[in-house]
């Protein structure tokens, strides 16, 4: 599994514009082929900063979005952020669920 995050840090007078093109991108993206789930958030004590969450099944799959008009959509908003976006995009050979939060207390059930 892959997971990216890209954190927006926006322009005050551009945040209900870039917030638009987000939100207009959650439906389509989600459907792509790989895409196990898309998110957009808005802090909540900071009304300009968006993250993105994604998360795709394959490199291949996550590469195929990349080159994506939808994702250049997104890098085409860069002229109303305050800095550069942050992307991070993460590897994940292995995944744990409550299971391992009982191990680590200690706890059978």
């Amino acid at each position: 599994m892959i997971i990216v995050r890209i954190t927006m840090n926006v322009l005050p007078e551009k945040q209900l514009e870039v917030m638009q093109t987000l939100v207009s991108m959650i439906e389509p993206t989600g459907k792509e082929a790989g895409c196990m789930s898309y998110a957009v958030f808005c802090d909540l004590e900071d009304k300009g900063l968006f993250s993105l969450l994604e998360e795709w099944e394959t490199r291949e799959d996550l590469d195929y979005h990349l080159k994506s008009q939808r994702f250049g959509a997104l890098l085409g908003t860069k002229a109303l952020l305050c800095e550069p976006p942050k992307i991070q995009i993460h590897t994940v050979s292995r995944s744990e669920g409550m299971e391992a939060i009982l191990a680590a207390r200690d706890k059978r059930n």
